[in-house]
């Protein structure tokens, strides 16, 4: 009896300790992998979707990218392109924000750790190839106690597929090395916007001060020309974010009612996404009850909606890196009155034109001249503008009512690749918000009382495609029936 309970003891502590062993293991990076998270993450993949061969093919292209801009100058030959990672932020003290990744760093590497950096560079023996090496926050048994796991060296390597990787602290040195060894190159890094000052020290000191670079130019313009086509992986990625804050609209429809505090409604839209798998709100979302709606970005959340009054949300969330960003407009009490779903309508009108619109054909800047002209002839069916007035003016007093411009690019950012022009053609694989709105504050004693403190914006999320344009937002209740239905529920 007392061998059998001895080898019973005996067995329990070997897996016991096996099962340590392997959360051991498990633990020994910062963010979800295969092994960690099996429910999330497939073999191959170090984030969502996102595979080690499309962050390695990500690398080559913007390398390549950046030779082909040095294409006509034979004096450059080699070239070393800079990208940090975001450092953690602080509200007081030793109290941090909830970190985020730089979105070019996270776009190149996947790795989420905060105060790392990804330099890719040429060799002195081999001017046509280029080489990736991953600068990451070494192994500290003290600080990971308090602040949870990290890759380290090995760790980011098997994650990442980049086979060079040190320790950030070896940057300095690391930088001292290739000016020695490379004599003059060209340097790409974002000196005018610096991700991580402290990086921007060690950088400075090696390569701005002692001039050994022959030109100076920012990897900004050459990821966000990347970036603004989006792979399939990607694709799915934001098909997903555009459906989780869709169906969490849907929740705060239902969940609206006359008295209800703005800042209920935020947090329901929070909630809801959270539970849909969503990580945060993509940014502070608009909750603006009656005549607050007619403030572009009215972030205060923390006023009273009361019966009568139109609702405009303006709220997205990230899933995985890749935001959502819709708005809807709604009656807090469950059905419109005449002049809000005139008013409603006739926006409804403009953005469904504005939508057709997206394809290969336009550009952004064109879609948006004819979102004010078709602004401009709805005023004049509701009778808000004089049905004779000249086009010209027309076009001016449509700016009036609509501030702002009809879309922006949309992606890992919520105004993703801000330094892409508006002005150029639309291409298969961007993405897009169509955002028409109209805006009567109370203030405006040019119009018929009962359109007064009326702010309507509808906000779909659209992908361009060789034929025709996709709405990845389609999910979220938009027309006057669609909207009264959902809140009946």
């Amino acid at each position: 009896m007392c061998i059998v309970m001895f080898f019973k003891e005996l067995t329990s502590y070997v897996l016991t300790k096996s099962i340590c062993l392997e959360f051991r293991a498990l633990r020994w990076f910062g963010q979800p992998t295969a092994a960690t998270h099996p429910h999330l993450l497939k073999e191959g993949e170090v984030t969502l979707g996102i595979s080690k061969t499309e962050y390695k093919s990500r690398r080559t292209k913007l390398f390549e990218l950046a030779k082909e801009n040095f294409k006509n100058v034979s004096l450059v030959k080699n070239h070393i392109l800079i990208l940090p990672s975001a450092t953690k932020l602080y509200m007081t003290n030793d109290i941090p924000y909830q970190f985020r990744q730089n979105s070019d760093f996270l776009y190149l590497t996947g790795f989420q750790e905060p105060d790392s950096l990804l330099v890719l560079h040429t060799s002195p023996d081999d001017s046509h190839d280029y080489h990736s090496v991953l600068f990451v926050p070494k192994k500290d048994p003290m600080k990971e106690l308090w602040d949870g796991p990290r890759s380290g060296v090995e760790g980011a390597r098997w994650l990442t597929g980049i086979e060079e990787v040190y320790n950030s602290e070896e940057l300095e040195r690391f930088c001292g090395d290739f000016c020695k060894r490379m004599g003059h190159f060209a340097l790409w890094y974002n000196y005018m916007k610096p991700v991580h000052l402290e990086f921007d020290a060690s950088v400075l000191r090696h390569f701005l001060k002692e001039k050994r670079h022959q030109f100076l130019e920012t990897t900004v313009h050459l990821c966000q020309k990347l970036r603004v086509i989006k792979s399939q992986a990607e694709i799915e990625l934001m098909s997903k974010s555009c459906q989780v804050a869709s169906n969490a609209f849907a929740d705060v429809m239902k969940f609206s009612y006359p008295e209800v505090k703005e800042s209920y409604l935020h947090a329901k839209m929070d909630f809801e996404c959270r539970m849909r798998d969503a990580q945060f709100l993509a940014y502070p979302p608009v909750v603006a009850g009656g005549n607050r709606a007619n403030t572009i970005h009215y972030i205060s959340n923390d006023q009273i909606i009361y019966g009568g009054e139109l609702v405009l949300m303006d709220a997205g969330c990230e899933y995985f890196g890749y935001t959502s960003d819709i708005s809807r407009t709604w009656p807090v009490s469950g059905k419109f009155n005449a002049a809000q779903q005139s008013l409603y309508e006739a926006v409804l009108f403009v953005q469904e034109s504005c939508i057709a619109m997206c394809t290969t054909n336009h550009s952004l800047d064109e879609i948006y001249r004819k979102m004010l002209e078709l602004i401009g002839h709805q005023l004049k069916k509701l009778g808000l503008i004089s049905a004779k007035m000249k086009d010209v003016e027309m076009l001016k007093v449509s700016r009036e009512f609509c501030p702002h411009h009809v879309g922006h690019y949309l992606g890992m950012d919520v105004h993703d690749t801000s330094e892409i022009p508006r002005s150029i053609k639309l291409q298969p694989g961007m993405v897009i918000t169509i955002e028409p709105g109209i805006y009567i504050p109370e203030t405006n004693t040019s119009v018929r009382t009962e359109f007064l403190g009326m702010g309507i914006r509808i906000e779909d999320n659209v992908l361009i495609t060789e034929s025709e344009p996709v709405v990845l937002s389609a999910a979220c209740p938009k027309t006057p029936v669609d909207i009264e239905r959902v809140m009946q529920r």
